[in-house]
């Protein structure tokens, strides 16, 4: 048997691309395929030590109208990041100056030092604990989780041997994986 993995931020249709499971952060839209829950995570804005040297940290949501923001382009993003200010939810609107098509690019630009993004905690865990990568405005975070799933066409009781292989290695290797459940570091 082999093995074919395709990686994108984009939200394929399973029949239409052949495959047998996709994984998708976030809520669910309403369909017919059958989700198997992974675990949750949170995100973060953070920026690489360098990008903060150059550019200054910014202290308050408004800080972020001077500085180089990251954004993903694909249709389900998200257009604003959500923050808390005196209580109440804000959206600050990204306006990126550079935006990519899925999460590790964004990662690679933030170490690369080329602005602030917002990540999952589980991205951007090892380079947070590393130093390379350090998470801004933090009390204005709003600590909303983004839940993880793995999602399938068919009945769960008759699945080919195939997928509830991949099934069984997800719910063994990544559903258990504490970067899930977890904040960053301090």
């Amino acid at each position: 048997m082999a093995l074919d993995i395709a990686l994108t931020d984009r939200v394929v249709d399973l029949l239409d691309e052949r495959a047998d499971i996709a994984i998708r952060w976030g809520p669910l839209p309403s369909s017919d395929l059958v989700a198997r829950r992974l675990g949750e995570t949170g995100q973060s804005i953070v920026a690489s030590p360098d990008y903060l040297a150059r550019h200054g940290t910014p202290r308050k949501p408004e800080d972020l109208e001077s500085h180089q923001r990251l954004d993903f382009t694909y249709r389900r993003r998200v257009p604003d990041w959500p923050l808390v200010v005196s209580g109440r939810a804000v959206d600050v609107p990204v306006r990126a100056s550079v935006r990519a098509s899925d999460g590790e690019t964004l990662r690679l630009l933030a170490l690369a030092g080329a602005g602030l993004a917002r990540l999952s905690h589980y991205h951007i865990h090892a380079d947070v604990e590393a130093g390379r990568l350090v998470p801004v405005l933090e009390k204005y975070n709003p600590r909303d989780m983004a839940p993880i799933h793995a999602v399938y066409l068919g009945k769960v009781g008759r699945l080919p041997s195939r997928v509830r292989a991949v099934l069984d290695f997800l719910d063994a290797h990544v559903a258990t994986d504490p970067r899930l459940h977890l904040g960053l570091p301090p």
